[in-house]
């Protein structure tokens, strides 16, 4: 029984934070569309409070007053002086930690999907929702850039494979390895590097679309069991972006009055799930991954097969820089620095890494002999 003393004690102090926390940035905040979201949230948290003080109170603990903890204190403090969009990171940072915080407590099984909503609505909150700066964020080009995801995903595909496979061939002359066997140690090296990527990748899509589904099913069931919940919480969500309380409510109303296109806000809002894609094909981006990888790391192999001797050696130390250079280049396309930093840097830190594996290969050839 201590045990679940100290556990309703922390849970206890926690929802008394959040409370607090909420009261403040309400008091703090001059838009009355978002004063009176954070009141709601406040609310919902004295609520939750309020469970814990009657678990201790029938496990025979007498109430206690729990004053908010110094974080809590410091960031209300920051709220009123710089305003509550000044720790709307910290706050949205720290829901989105605790959101699942309950899962694992049987006799808080009520309070999971709360926790969660709140997480949703806050990130919603600390975007801002749709307005003119976040429209023209949109519209320029370095905001544009900073997006691109599956550019990203390329390059540093590539980029695994050209490094991985650029230091293992300089391991390999380091150590005075035959031409032939040089070859063959940068397929081999190719070959097992992209089927571990491939593999990596696809059970990392395969375990995201699993949970992604069993977290759709559970939001199906919320909404087929607590109609009513879910609705706030859209409402909330609605809130959050901008609308009047009123205008928000009603909308809730409407989408609920359809619960696949209820599912699918939630899904997006609350999970961060999109339900058309699930987190993707396992098997397309095995493939990809796979591909990815041996292009880089075909870059360094190619001069070996093309040239022999001393040229060989130069002429794919060069290719990789250049290759990594090129990589470098690209990435700064979301990275925000300049191209010849980036480019300059790619190259340095590549050659530095096979640098170290060359000396590493000729210190080991020399022992082995």
């Amino acid at each position: 029984m201590s045990q679940d003393i100290r556990r309703y004690t922390q849970n206890l102090r926690d929802e008394v934070d959040g409370a607090a926390l909420y009261a403040a940035l309400a008091a703090a905040e001059k838009d009355p569309v978002r004063k009176d979201l954070f009141l709601q949230l406040s609310q919902a948290e004295s609520r939750h409070a309020d469970l814990w003080r009657e678990k201790l109170k029938a496990a025979g603990v007498e109430d206690k007053h729990y004053p908010p903890s110094l974080r809590t204190r410091l960031l209300a403090r920051m709220a009123r002086r710089f305003g509550p969009r000044f720790v709307m990171s910290s706050v949205a940072a720290s829901e989105a930690a605790d959101q699942n915080k309950y899962a694992g407590q049987s006799d808080a099984r009520a309070l999971v999907a709360d926790e969660r909503g709140h997480a949703a609505v806050i990130a919603a909150a600390a975007g801002g929702g749709l307005n003119v700066g976040t429209e023209i964020g949109r519209s320029e080009p370095w905001h544009r850039g900073a997006s691109g995801n599956s550019l990203r995903a390329a390059v540093l595909g590539a980029n695994d494979g050209l490094v991985s496979n650029f230091c293992l061939l300089m391991g390999v002359v380091g150590a005075g390895t035959g031409e032939r066997a040089i070859i063959m140690t940068g397929m081999a090296g190719l070959i097992g590097g992209a089927c571990s990527m491939a593999l990596g990748e696809w059970l990392s899509v395969s375990n995201a679309r699993e949970l992604a589904t069993a977290q759709m099913e559970r939001e199906r069931e919320e909404i087929e069991q607590t109609p009513e919940a879910e609705q706030h919480e859209l409402a909330l969500i609605l809130q959050a972006k901008g609308l009047p309380k009123p205008e928000a409510q009603n909308a809730a109303m409407r989408i609920m009055g359809n619960k696949a296109a209820a599912l699918d806000m939630l899904a997006r809002e609350e999970l961060g799930i999109d339900p058309q894609e699930l987190g993707g094909n396992a098997w397309t981006a095995a493939g990809v991954s796979f591909a990815l990888f041996s292009v880089g790391a075909l870059v360094p192999v190619i001069p070996l097969a093309v040239f022999s001797g001393t040229r060989a050696i130069l002429a794919c130390v060069a290719a990789s820089g250049i290759a990594l250079a090129a990589i470098g280049v690209l990435t700064s396309l979301f990275n925000g620095r300049s191209p010849w930093f980036s480019g300059a840097r790619q190259v340095i830190f590549g050659c530095a890494a096979a640098a170290v594996t060359y000396g590493s290969g000729a210190l080991l050839g020399v022992a082995l002999k």
